[in-house]
């Protein structure tokens, strides 16, 4: 009885795991054996090199480690920061933004909120509290499009 008990809940465990790898998270990343030296105020760090993610990411995720892969952001919330960033540009360029500048930032957001860009967002759910992280998650991908 104990035995089938510790079956079903490897299953169980395996199946959240296939489940959340079902996102494509890892579409570009065959071997992340390159990297990229980001800097933020903690210092110098390395950043997978095929990822647009920066230094915040790659910290948050180093000091979070907290959940799964089954507990990453889920995607429409991902999305939603796309829209988010999108209007922010537009409504900015009535205050001074410059127009290239927020084209740019257009451009890139809409590849957030089409999926294009989903695999460049592994944070989980659990965070601080404020959001601070998934918010410069998504700053740093934009950014660096």
């Amino acid at each position: 009885m104990l035995a089938a008990r510790f079956i079903c809940a490897r299953a169980s465990a395996v199946n959240a795991v296939l489940l959340a790898s079902s996102r494509n998270f890892s579409r570009t990343s065959i071997a992340m054996a390159k990297v990229r030296k980001e800097r933020d105020t903690f210092g110098e760090l390395e950043v997978p090199a095929d990822r647009y993610y920066g230094a915040q990411t790659a910290r948050s995720q180093m000091n979070f480690k907290i959940g799964g892969p089954e507990e990453r952001m889920p995607i429409p919330v991902v999305h939603a920061f796309g829209i988010l960033k999108k209007a922010a540009a537009m409504v900015n360029t009535e205050f001074g933004l410059d127009k290239k500048l927020a084209d740019a930032i257009c451009k890139a957001a809409d590849e957030v909120i089409a999926g294009k860009l989903d695999d460049h967002f592994p944070l989980v759910t659990w965070q601080t509290g404020s959001g601070t992280q998934s918010n410069m998650n998504v700053n740093e991908v934009i950014s660096n499009r």
